[in-house]
């Protein structure tokens, strides 16, 4: 399936699922149950036989998991990503990864982006973003696109030390819940990149479905004008491909779920809730074997004893037999440098930053 068409399969109402709000800039995803997933099937099945069964009964038998890590501490996953075991490194990433670059998340009190959305008069703040209330009112969304487009903010420090595991050749994929492109523009592969709520990059025409790039998109919104089909026999209304409230993950989500997790060594999870499904269910698409890391301002994955037990074990934390959940507590960038120091990275990190932001400032000179 081509990136066309992939995008276009989310504006189709016939794929469209039940959803939930995300912390993402315009992120939002339906809890959907995709067919063919064997492996969500057999674990929400094995949690349901867990769940009844008596404590001892089941910890007699669940079989203990090796433990990769030499210790479940920040030091531990250090030691773990450079030994030779550590091949397949999945990112997980949210909101918080972008807020030191200007744009808000959706929940922090006071500075995020529902707190701030009373100027539109919505019925609700999440209405802005819900495919029916866009088609009737579009302008409270393109004014507030106009605020945050991409292309006015920088990529932060957690997007390059995304860029710098692949430059060492351990990202198997980076999965965002962002829309800020902001992985792109830090230079990191397309092909590397899972958009899992969509994306500014591109835009579609809700009627014919025709194509439009994002710097075509930027100049309508800009000039303050809805965007709408220069198909003469059409004028559709042109939407930027993001998954609004209603809509369907893109199917390139799904495709690389399946085929990424039962190959990850490690996963690190960065700057995000974990409160949107199916986004969130993805820790527990890894092996049980598999180290997690949270770098995050606060514990997530783990509160939620339902979502937990329907769409998987969460992360453990604070189990006594927890063999390789690790939680690092801060903002996302000083997370990523503290591991990068850990790892001999750091000066690496802070050329290609340093690099690469420079590059950003000699390319808008010369518009």
């Amino acid at each position: 399936m081509s990136e066309k068409d992939e995008c276009s399969a989310n504006n189709d109402p016939n794929l469209a699922g039940s959803s939930e709000q995300d912390e993402s800039l315009g992120a939002t995803g339906g809890a959907e149950l995709e067919n063919g997933n064997i492996n969500f099937l057999e674990k929400f099945m094995e949690q349901l036989k867990l769940f009844n069964k008596p404590a001892q009964e089941t910890e007699d038998e669940k079989p203990k998991p090796e433990q990769l890590l030499k210790e479940v501490t920040f030091q531990g996953v250090s030691d773990y990503i450079q030994s030779p075991k550590c091949k397949n490194i999945i990112v997980l990433s949210g909101a918080g990864i972008s807020t030191s670059a200007g744009i808000p998340d959706f929940r922090s009190p006071g500075s995020g982006l529902y707190d701030n959305l009373q100027k539109f008069d919505l019925p609700s703040p999440q209405s802005i973003f819900e495919i029916s209330y866009f088609k009737q009112k579009p302008e409270a969304f393109f004014t507030l696109a106009k605020e945050l487009y991409p292309g006015e903010f920088k990529p932060t420090i957690s997007h390059y030390f995304i860029k710098l595991l692949e430059t060492k050749k351990l990202l198997l994929r980076a999965y965002t819940q962002n829309i800020d492109t902001l992985e792109r523009v830090a230079g990191i592969s397309d092909d590397k990149i899972v958009e899992a709520h969509g994306t500014f990059h591109t835009s579609h025409c809700l009627s014919c479905g025709k194509s439009y790039t994002q710097s075509w998109m930027r100049d309508v919104i800009f000039k303050d004008e809805i965007p709408r089909c220069t198909d003469e026999s059409c004028g559709g209304l042109i939407k930027p491909d993001i998954v609004f409230f209603g809509e369907s993950l893109p199917p390139r989500f799904h495709t690389k779920r399946m085929e990424d997790f039962n190959k990850c060594d490690l996963l690190i999870v960065m700057g995000t809730s974990l409160k949107v499904q199916p986004f969130a269910s993805l820790v527990d698409s890894v092996p049980d074997t598999t180290p997690r890391l949270l770098i995050n301002r606060e514990k997530s994955g783990s509160e939620d004893v339902m979502l937990m037990m329907i769409f998987g074990g969460g992360m453990r934390f604070d189990d006594e037999d927890n063999y390789r959940d690790v939680f690092w507590e801060g903002n996302c960038d000083d997370g990523c440098r503290a591991l990068c120091s850990l790892l001999g990275w750091l000066k690496e990190l802070d050329e290609l930053v340093e690099t690469e932001r420079k590059k950003i400032d000699e390319a808008k000179t010369k518009m």
